[in-house]
């Protein structure tokens, strides 16, 4: 028996070493078939991409429509080649990268043009891909950099006024345009409809039933944002982002100069203040003389709406849910706006032509535009409870409409 016992040991034994020097082998074959099938991989990118500068549409489609169609090269990038040209000029140090003994890198130029098409249409990576032959993964790793760029390069067209002089400017242009005097901005929110983020549970989800961040933005008497505010979660309303933004901290502390005999016009959503004025509540009924104020502060904020029309109508990247992270959406929102202002200030009649902005006579040009869900108003969840002053300086407002500040049309226009 011990015999017995002794050799069954010993082919135990025997048996282990064995399995385990096969496992090692195993092992030692896996790598060596791995390593042999790396060094087999020669072509590191498709063929067919490899054509790029003979048949992508950088140096194919956009250089013919640049020289033989300017309008159909200006629908394609929202940008004529001057314009392009500039904005180039602005963002190549940022962009550009340099070749390496692999590989020549990117131009500056083709990651712009993407960049553009991609905010003008909101295509796919895909489609990117095909168009320009350049892959969806390089796409993704390189259209950051460039959103960023736009932005930086664009910023001095979105500053926020810092002084009394230039508050007292767009004050001007409201109180001539909009016979609202003393306006120095209109402000408002949008919902950017966005993919759920990853473990965000219900943060970004709005009262529409979808995922989004809010824009909320600031607008001068020119349609042009003087004020951002990107990337607020979906659940949230005008009156807490407000609340918890630097324009309302500068604008309480004193560091923007805001005159004291200013005010920036807002909607139900936000909270009554002596520098905010909103209309009175549609809940309630209303005297023949409150209805005059609503339709007065309707019809100087809604420039604030046109702004945001006009900037979708333009960047239809708005159009359908933008399938990125927060993080990236925040980018694209910040681009556009920038690109939106440069286009404003230094190419309106292109930009915007006659007809594009609403008038008291009609709606404006980008109200024609299909309707979206994808961008859209904010609306308050709660209350709020105004001041004395405040109200009281509503009730002014309200006096001067139907008094000596009264325009002739209006009587039509509340029954």
């Amino acid at each position: 028996m011990e015999q017995t016992d002794l050799l069954l040991q010993g082919v135990a034994v025997v048996a282990d070493i064995l399995i385990k020097e096969l496992n090692h082998i195993s092992k030692e074959t896996s790598n060596v078939k791995r390593k042999k099938e790396r060094k087999k991989r020669s072509i590191w990118t498709r063929e067919w991409i490899l054509r790029r500068e003979k048949l992508g549409a950088s140096d194919n489609f956009l250089r013919e429509v640049r020289m033989e169609d300017k309008a159909t090269y200006k629908n394609h990038l929202r940008l004529n080649g001057e314009q392009f040209d500039y904005l180039l000029q602005k963002v190549t140090t940022k962009i550009q990268r340099a070749d390496t003994v692999m590989r020549a890198a990117l131009t500056a130029k083709i990651k712009l043009q993407i960049a553009m098409r991609y905010l003008a249409t909101g295509d796919s990576f895909p489609s990117l891909e095909s168009s320009f032959r350049v892959p969806k993964s390089t796409i993704s790793k390189f259209l950051p950099e460039v959103l960023d760029a736009i932005y930086e390069g664009l910023e001095e067209y979105i500053k926020i006024p810092k002084t009394t002089e230039e508050w007292t400017n767009i004050s001007r242009v409201f109180d001539n345009r909009w016979n609202f005097p003393g306006c120095c901005g209109a402000l408002d929110g949008k919902h950017v409809n966005i993919q759920q983020p990853i473990d965000s549970g219900s943060d970004f989800f709005n009262y529409k039933g979808y995922f989004s961040t809010v824009l909320l933005a600031l607008v001068d008497g020119d349609y042009c944002f003087t004020y951002i505010d990107v990337g607020s979660q979906g659940r949230l309303n005008d009156a807490s982002i407000f609340s918890n933004s630097i324009l309302k901290e500068k604008l309480e502390d004193g560091t923007l100069n805001f005159p004291s005999w200013g005010v920036i016009l807002g909607d139900e959503a936000f909270p009554l203040k002596q520098y905010l004025m909103k209309p009175y509540s549609r809940r309630l009924t209303l005297t023949a003389e409150e209805k005059t104020f609503n339709y007065r502060l309707s019809r100087a904020r809604r420039i604030v709406e046109n702004a945001f029309g006009i900037m979708v109508s333009k960047f239809r990247i708005y159009r359908t849910p933008i399938y990125l992270c927060p993080d990236k959406v925040d980018k694209i929102v910040k681009a556009t706006c920038a690109l939106h202002n440069w286009l404003m200030k230094t190419a309106m009649h292109y930009y915007a032509p006659v007809g594009t902005m609403d008038t008291d006579d009609r709606p404006g040009l980008w109200r024609q535009e299909p309707s979206s869900n994808y961008i859209a108003h904010v609306v308050n969840q709660g209350s709020n409870h105004p001041s004395r002053l405040a109200e009281q300086r509503r009730i002014n407002y309200k006096n001067y409409f139907i008094g000596e500040g009264s325009v002739p049309w209006q009587s039509s226009r509340i029954f």
